[in-house]
């Protein structure tokens, strides 16, 4: 049952094509409107609540995966739970995309986005044990290659959540949002990449058999805080990717129930 609001917004074509965005003749306004009130149609509002538990997985998965796995590497607090509270929080954050699977099956960059976030995801599950492993053995070379890809496969992750996001706001009936989300990722993965750059680098440096002492002195100095200058440069693109992930939540919300709800 075709549906075209005057003022812009999401139109009901059939089953599979879900919400979509209004024509271009008819460009959406910065402010989000309700949806009328028709009959709902069962599967779409399935796939829209499913979208909504992903978002908020993801959401709450972020923080706590990065609590969960610094303390699991270098406190105490889990010690007693063994590998579960990392592998635990690795499996949210995969779920959460998951969830987000369910909704415009159709959309092919939409998907291929979605399926890249995904891989990193798993590969995130298979290396999270290994933080537990590690704060037993922290000397042990392959537990220390381990944590190493685990913490590069980590930002990789963030690096590819981002353009899911932006996929995502692209086919909301909210230019405001869509143009945010578009140079919010942007400064993200920017800042992501350094923090890659910068890894890889001290990684590689530190496998150097003969370094200058200045080097060497910065290695040590970085070996002692490396973890905590590690969240450090993370928190920001963590804080702006949990923003935007609130921020698409809510203009679904509001575009189905209205404001008022």
């Amino acid at each position: 049952m075709p549906l075209a609001p005057e003022n812009g917004g999401w139109s009901i074509e059939d089953a599979n094509r879900g919400l979509v965005a209004c024509s271009i003749l008819q460009p959406p306004s910065s402010a989000v409107q309700p949806m009328p009130d028709l009959a709902p149609n069962p599967e779409l509002l399935g796939s829209l609540g499913r979208l909504v538990r992903g978002l908020s997985a993801l959401f709450w998965g972020l923080p706590a995966a990065l609590v969960v796995c610094v303390q699991t590497a270098k406190g105490e607090w889990f010690e007693k739970l063994g590998v579960a509270p990392p592998v635990a929080a690795a499996v949210l954050l995969f779920y959460g995309l998951g969830l987000l699977g369910h909704f415009q099956k159709q959309e092919r960059i939409w998907r291929t986005a979605l399926d890249r976030a995904r891989v990193f995801a798993l590969i995130n599950i298979g290396f999270s044990p290994f933080l537990y492993w590690w704060n037993r053995m922290p000397s042990h070379p392959f537990y220390n290659s381990m944590i190493e890809l685990l913490m590069l496969s980590s930002l990789m992750f963030l690096f590819a959540l981002n353009p899911v996001l932006w996929r995502l706001a692209a086919m909301l009936p909210d230019e405001t949002l869509r143009l945010e989300t578009r140079l919010f990722t942007t400064v993200n993965r920017y800042l992501i990449l350094i923090t890659v750059a910068l890894l890889m680098s001290y990684f590689v440096l530190a496998r150097v058999q003969q370094l200058p002492p200045l080097v060497i002195k910065l290695l040590f100095s970085l070996e002692k805080t490396g973890v905590w200058l590690m969240l450090l440069l993370v928190l920001l693109p963590v804080a702006m990717t949990m923003a935007l992930i609130w921020k698409i939540k809510e203009v679904i919300l509001v575009s189905i129930f209205g404001p008022e709800h």
